[in-house]
């Protein structure tokens, strides 16, 4: 923001919590200075404060989107579901493994009820990963390895809206770090 702010400006967004929602009331004022000065007409200020109050907006909204909770009692139940699951399947598979004793002839006649314990782990890893997958993805913006990767985002929109305007020293794109884009 240095490069974008007077100090004055930049020391007192520095100081306040809401730092959007308090650039946006600067550019706001600004907007007023300049049309009580005359050097925007009534048109370019209705429509600039229409922008900034868009802007503030869309700024309540990707805040109620990050900070919004997740209801616990879905993961809550859903995890005891899964592991209940967990530790009656195998109770399930017993006599489904005995059964194939009747059409197993050799070595393995009479001790198909054991390959309940692989089959069980193995199903029980499935449902206990997928689990994991679906507690891991409630937070999408907390900067994490398979979260949604709002900082290379934010830096093209940076990047396209500086070329826009004519600028030429542009910041670098966002480059994934260990295969990882933030």
């Amino acid at each position: 923001m240095k490069k974008y702010l007077p100090e004055r400006e930049l020391k007192y967004i520095l100081t306040t919590k809401n730092k959007a929602a308090q650039l946006l009331s600067l550019q706001s004022k600004t907007i007023k200075s300049l049309f009580e000065n005359k050097e925007i007409d009534d048109y370019r200020f209705v429509e600039l404060q229409k922008a900034i109050k868009d802007f503030y907006d869309y700024q309540g909204r990707s805040e109620r989107i990050k900070n919004f909770p997740y209801p616990r009692q879905f993961a809550t139940i859903n995890s005891f579901f899964i592991k209940l699951f967990c530790l009656l399947l195998p109770f399930g598979m017993l006599r489904e493994f005995d059964k194939l004793n009747e059409s197993i002839d050799g070595a393995m006649k009479g001790e198909m009820v054991w390959l309940v314990v692989p089959f069980s782990v193995l199903i029980s890893w499935v449902y206990t990963s997928l689990e994991q997958v679906g507690e891991s993805t409630e937070n999408p913006f907390e900067g994490a390895a398979n979260d949604v990767p709002i900082s290379q985002m934010s830096r093209t929109i940076e990047i396209d809206m500086r070329e826009m305007l004519g600028e030429t020293n542009l910041p670098p794109a966002l480059q994934p770090q260990n295969n990882i884009v933030l």
